[in-house]
């Protein structure tokens, strides 16, 4: 398993989200409101809006561009909206964040 640190869990206030630039392009580390930690890729199916600077409810985030809901469980839009976002594994460890980037380069030799 590729599993790749990317920092703290406090480096990521509370129902917002920090980025990460990786060879496959940005992901967006979410951590909501009971410190659960989702990472996905950091632009909305729509628009290709920054998620990352969306609003973190409950396991979800809204663009901020049009108001599209995006699932952090699952990367697809909720709602009437259609269109989706790849996910991407993240693991904690006693606060310590690591995504694996191996799902990554899987899914974009696809």
């Amino acid at each position: 398993m590729n599993w790749h640190p990317i920092g703290d869990i406090s480096d990521i206030p509370l129902r917002g989200a920090r980025c990460v630039k990786t060879p496959q392009g940005k992901i967006a580390v979410f951590r909501t409101a009971e410190n659960e930690v989702f990472a996905i890729e950091d632009h909305c199916p729509h628009k290709g809006g920054p998620l990352s600077q969306g609003i973190v409810h409950q396991k979800a985030v809204t663009c901020p561009l049009h108001n599209w809901v995006i699932s952090l469980e699952t990367g697809k839009a909720l709602g009437a909206d259609d269109g989706e976002v790849r996910t991407i594994p993240v693991r904690n460890e006693n606060g310590k964040l690591f995504i694996k980037l191996e799902s990554l380069m899987m899914v974009a030799a696809e």
